[in-house]
């Protein structure tokens, strides 16, 4: 979770990546990669002010420190001030919620003493103190989709505290040796964190039983709160890469994951003085896997490419939970303890057909797995008995989960090469995948598996230059998911919603039903200008979108806990001293639109929206 800034570039690979980035990349990965230590000092400054006093502030300075050894420290801070106005009943404040601070360093050392060797040592560390995510009693409409008259996003009505707390620190040390042939490569990296999140999940104030309550009708309080006071992991990679002087090339490589973690789950009493803590549990894993990986690319000739990958994982996960301090139920007699243990082979095929200098076909076949899981949240499970029944003590385990894709696809350079157009289809069907069933009458969240997931879509991505100032940039995608099994029910919402599925006796059929959280439609844009003003003014000038159609927010479909998605933001900047000032205003949510993003089932009709609108001037000096 550590913030995104001071970035080289961005890769987006889509479509399983189980060979060379292995388990748990079943869709595929976004990589990013930070801004390395130069031979040359360089350094810039970037701060930004805008609505609710939101400040960021990014710095970085890189250059030698010797003739081997170069360092970069790059620096983040953001904050914003308490916006969101409480209004319950008792719990009246102003500027109650809404604001953070988040700070994070990364601070990096390269050490070059030949053209052989290099190590790179990556130090990174994060803190956030600030509000956790805001929940908001009853504000859908029964029976629709939409937010109910007079909704308004800097209010709420808490009778629960609300704070985030977030410590993380890690290291990852790279080291590269050219064999000549070959380059060995050493990646080993370690990641601590600690954190604390509590919130009003009713997102209201009383009950039913301890009025006044509201807004609208509240059942009954929750009030929780979620911490990692340990979470461990540690990751070692081994890898020998092909220096590309062949039709031949290859990577080999062996890779190993260790991680500890404690996870606690706390309830309180909204009713009582001081929201005391009533309830407490906690659960621990250690899970440890290791791999080997090969991957292979051959060119037999100038207009054909073929590659091949495979990769060998076992997975291993200890687990056990335990409820010293119960809500309603039993002390757990003893830990509740599981295991898990996997094995997989994962695969790629691909063929690539270099049609000219500006078009090429390709065709990928491609597996991969996500390891079995385990979830233990034992506190509110509908448990009496210590523990001992499986089937109501509130630990679930989902299987490991397989894909099979096929994608085929082109990449061109169309009109000149003013246009750019890739073009994706693919289908894929996902055995046993690994779904969350979350809420329902007990707030347990449960991990099934689907007998099957089908899906399908289309992808398309366009850069357009019409002229040397202009460069449009365009994305659509149509994406159909399906879930495939007959027999899965899961326990529909508890807070009153319009249940759209067919109900059996263990619940909602979901068979048929989307992925949760999985629009069909996509569509997304950017409009850049560029336009030299005067000797050396660059005024730029940008616009940006993004829309989703409606999609739903669980297993089952309901009228009321789903939707769609519209942002629009703009940035205009202008750059002088040949680059080196540059001021600019921008704007997000420009159109102030109010989005149901998410919603909790269990107690009433809680919806999480986006941010309001947001302005700001930003100033950047390069060095």
């Amino acid at each position: 979770g550590m913030p995104i800034w001071d970035i080289e570039r961005v890769e987006v690979l889509r479509g399983p990546q189980g060979t060379l980035f292995g388990r748990n990349t079943p869709a595929g990965i976004v990589k990013f990669d930070s801004r390395k230590p130069t031979r040359e000092f360089e350094s810039h400054v970037r701060g930004s002010y805008g609505t609710f006093d939101t400040v960021d502030a990014r710095a970085a300075i890189s250059g030698p420190l010797s003739e081997t050894v170069s360092a970069r420290l790059s620096l983040l801070y953001q904050s914003r001030s308490d916006w969101v106005d409480n209004r319950a009943p008792g719990n009246m404040q102003d500027d109650a919620l809404g604001g953070y601070d988040n700070s994070a360093w990364r601070l990096q050392f390269l050490f070059e003493p030949n053209d052989r060797f290099s190590a790179l040592l990556n130090l990174h560390g994060w803190d956030v103190d600030g509000t956790a995510r805001i929940f908001r009693a009853n504000i859908i409409q029964p029976g629709t989709d939409d937010l109910v008259p007079g909704f308004e996003q800097d209010e709420v009505f808490h009778d629960g505290q609300n704070s985030q707390d977030i410590e993380a620190q890690g290291g990852v040390l790279k080291m590269d040796y050219d064999l000549g042939n070959a380059t060995l490569t050493s990646v080993t990296g370690f990641e601590t964190l600690e954190m604390f999140s509590r919130g009003d999940i009713d997102g209201g104030f009383g009950a039913s039983f301890a009025p006044p309550f509201g807004p609208g009708f509240i059942p009954f309080p929750s009030e929780t709160a979620d911490g990692i006071p340990d979470l461990d992991q540690l990751t070692q990679e081994i890898r020998l890469t092909s220096n590309g002087d062949e039709q031949l090339d290859w990577i080999l490589g062996a890779f190993y994951f260790d991680e500890e973690l404690q996870a606690d789950t706390f309830s309180f009493n909204s009713l009582a003085p001081g929201n005391p803590r009533d309830g407490f549990s906690f659960q621990k894993q250690q899970a440890e896997s290791w791999a080997l990986f090969g991957s292979f690319n051959y060119e037999p000739n100038e207009d054909w490419e073929l590659q091949a990958g495979v990769r060998y994982t076992t997975d291993d996960k200890d687990f056990s939970a335990e409820r010293p301090d119960p809500t309603f139920q039993l002390p757990t007699i003893a830990p509740i303890v599981r295991t898990t243990d996997a094995d997989n082979v994962s695969w790629d095929v691909s063929v690539t057909r270099i049609v000219s200098d500006d078009v090429n076909v390709y065709a990928r076949i491609a597996t991969g797995f996500r390891a079995p899981s385990i979830q233990g949240r034992i506190l509110f499970a509908p448990d009496f008995e210590g523990g001992t029944n499986p089937a109501t003590n509130g630990v679930s385990v989902a299987d490991e989960e397989e894909i099979l894709s096929y994608e085929v696809g082109v990449k061109s350079f169309l009109a000149e090469r003013k246009v750019r157009l890739n073009l994706t289809g693919y289908v894929y069907e996902v055995d046993g995948q690994q779904v969350v069933a979350v809420g329902g009458e007990f707030n347990v969240a449960t991990l099934l598996n689907t007998d099957t997931t089908d899906g399908y879509g289309l992808e398309a991505d366009i850069a357009f230059a019409p002229a040397p100032e202009w460069l449009i940039t365009l994305g659509a995608s149509f994406n159909h998911t399906e879930i495939d099994d007959p027999n899965l029910a899961v326990t529909p919402c508890g807070g009153g919603c319009t249940v759209l599925d067919p109900i059996g006796p263990n619940g909602a059929l979901v068979d048929g039903n989307s992925l949760p959280h999985a629009p069909e439609l996509i569509f997304n844009g950017i409009i850049d200008y560029r336009r030299v003003v005067g000797d050396d003014g660059l005024l730029t000038a940008s616009v940006d979108w993004a829309y989703h159609d409606e999609k739903r927010f669980f297993l089952y479909e309901s009228a009321e806990f789903q939707a769609d998605s519209f942002e629009l933001g703009a940035r205009i900047a202008y750059a002088f001293g040949e680059a080196k000032y540059e001021i600019a205003a921008f704007g997000r949510n420009l159109t102030d639109e109010d989005i149901l993003q998410n919603g909790i089932d269990f107690n009433n009709l809680t919806g999480m929206v986006n941010d309001p609108r947001t302005v700001g001037v930003e100033f950047r000096v390069n060095f």
